[in-house]
């Protein structure tokens, strides 16, 4: 067995699917950059990334999966769970090396978890999709704080590009310090050296918040008071809708 190691990346990670079918490599475990430790006396490599290798895996996935699961190996990476390379590591062997369909196999304990798993991280970025709440800064930039359980960021790129395609926007992850900015044209990843908000809830410091944003905000509060039946309130429905972790970050009950 052999501690593999590589840059973090997705495209990293198919490359080292890629190695450990071209060199016979038989994997203990698989390391993120930063991720963990190896096991103690292993031998130890580091699998460099190469996107023409990692796309080589990728195109073989699409072939073997159906359409509706084709991007299941992607979502299970976001999910970032400890051991998750391995698991999908050997979910993609069983994908490669048995002629017959194994994304159904729920007798297989792996097969199962990696099924639940990848419904998870979809209902996670459903919620970010329900939840994101923007601010309107003093430059015309409308800026979201999201803390995701898994990285769903890459998700929901597609949504907010298109459900906002002429406003400037900002979304950023508080837990990953990174987030994706629309120019109008394109979306890019940043990391923000100088943070003008609330390390812990989001919240853009008052001084380069738009005038009135203060005063949306209080709207938007009233009339969540207002469509609210205090007589049919129920904190455990709620909560089941709209979790508390997510609280903070909505005007309406923070």
């Amino acid at each position: 067995m052999i501690t593999i190691k590589y840059d973090g990346t997705f495209e990293g990670f198919l490359t080292v699917v890629f190695e450990c079918y071209n060199q016979k490599l038989e994997p203990g475990v698989i390391l993120g950059e930063g991720r963990g430790q190896g096991v103690l006396f292993s031998e130890s490599m580091f699998v460099e990334t190469n996107l023409e290798k990692g796309n080589r895996v990728w195109n073989g996935i699409q072939k073997r999966l159906p359409q509706e699961l084709n991007q299941l190996p992607y979502k299970l990476f976001l999910s970032e769970l400890d051991d998750i390379e391995m698991k999908l590591f050997q979910f993609l062997q069983k994908l490669f090396d048995s002629e017959m369909d194994i994304e159904n196999d729920f007798g297989d304990p792996n097969t199962l978890y990696l099924r639940k798993l990848g419904r998870k991280v979809n209902f996670e970025a459903m919620r970010m999709l329900q939840f994101v709440r923007f601010q309107k800064t003093r430059d015309n930039i409308y800026f979201a704080t999201i803390q995701p359980q898994y990285d769903v960021i890459p998700l929901i790129i597609n949504h907010f590009k298109s459900r906002f395609a002429d406003q400037y926007w900002l979304i950023y992850d508080l837990k990953r310090d990174y987030g994706i900015y629309y120019d109008l044209d394109k979306v890019e990843e940043i990391t923000l050296n100088k943070k003008q908000f609330h390390p812990l809830n989001g919240k853009v410091h008052k001084n380069i918040l738009q005038e009135k944003e203060e005063e949306y905000k209080t709207l938007w509060k009233d009339y969540f008071q207002h469509i609210n039946i205090k007589e049919r309130k129920s904190l455990k429905v709620q909560r089941q809708h709209m979790p508390r972790r997510y609280w903070k970050f909505l005007p309406e009950v923070s």
